[in-house]
């Protein structure tokens, strides 16, 4: 994947040398980290041999949610916390579905989706929620708010990818660096071994859940911060493909037990560059995303070929 990456930056530098630019590049980092975000959570969830399609509807909930709030004049970590709630609520709703309930992820969150959907609609009531002072929300709440999604550290690096490194670096950590993490990967590789090894396979699953929801939240909530409006019946659709589409790029397996944090965020930088080097090479729209869906197929596909010439030269 990392060679993958750096060849098509190389064409892309080549084919326009804007794209090489610490301006655009710094822009490819913000534009891919609500994806990324949710990729790092999506991670935990494909390890650990489940799915999450709910994430789509959990960011729009989430964020609409904080924004409300704000607008009714709540404390910004008070409307944060409530948004991160949701997210964490919705996460572990989905995997007691999926494990205590004996329902397929593919399933429980499926049906989740539109739940949590029409729960948005019904929250406000199908009409757009739009951030500013002149719908009653303080002026230096929505200060510090927009900062978390257009502000930028030192002026120079976005927040949005500030908030993404730092959900990178924690999910490495926990995936490589703890028993839960270990205990991820034991229960994605077979769920009879972890149980016989002492480990709590439904509780492991609904920890990867929550944390899927937590980062959910949190991605809708500065998606928010960044372009202060939404709604319930737009914001988030087909979302949830992308943030899968990135982690399986990087490796992680619908299988269960294979993936890795480094991986999916090099998955999601190539889905984000090739997106960024086919707007600047001035790419039809239309053309933009059949050749992101033959790459993403492409790529999947020369991971699984060269791991089966692994397996097969290993034995």
């Amino acid at each position: 994947m990392l060679i993958a990456l750096l060849i098509m930056c190389i064409f892309l530098w080549q084919a326009t040398p804007a794209f090489m630019s610490v301006r655009n590049l710094l822009n490819i980092g913000r534009q891919v980290s609500m994806i990324g975000i949710m990729a790092i959570g999506m991670t935990f969830v494909l390890i650990s041999r489940e799915v999450d399609l709910s994430v789509g509807s959990i960011y729009a909930l989430a964020g609409l949610v904080c924004g409300i709030l704000i607008l009714a004049n709540w404390p910004l970590w008070a409307a944060v916390m409530v948004g991160l709630l949701i997210g964490m609520a919705a996460g572990t709703v989905n995997g007691l579905l999926s494990t205590y309930g004996l329902l397929p992820s593919f399933i429980a969150t499926l049906g989740m989706m539109s739940v949590l959907r029409g729960i948005a609609l019904l929250i406000t009531d199908g009409q757009p929620v739009t951030i500013n002072e002149s719908q009653g929300a303080n002026a230096q709440t929505l200060d510090t708010f927009y900062f978390l999604g257009q502000g930028r550290l030192f002026d120079v690096v976005p927040m949005q990818l500030v908030f993404f490194v730092i959900v990178a670096i924690v999910g490495w950590l926990v995936l490589s660096k703890t028993v839960f993490g270990f205990r991820v990967y034991a229960v994605g590789g077979s769920d009879k071994a972890a149980r016989v090894s002492g480990i709590k396979v439904y509780n492991t699953k609904i920890m990867a859940f929550m944390i899927m929801g937590f980062l959910a939240g949190l991605s809708g909530m500065l998606s928010l911060a960044f372009l202060p409006s939404g709604q319930a019946g737009r914001t988030g659709v087909g979302v949830e493909l992308d943030v899968i589409a990135a982690a399986i790029v990087g490796g992680a397996s619908l299988s269960g037990g294979e993936g890795t944090i480094l991986g999916t965020i090099l998955g999601v930088l190539i889905i984000g560059v090739l997106r960024n080097g086919l707007v600047l090479m001035g790419i039809s729209p239309f053309w933009q995303e059949t050749i992101i869906g033959l790459v993403i197929i492409l790529a999947v596909g020369l991971d699984k070929w060269t791991s089966s010439r692994r397996k097969a030269v290993a034995r």
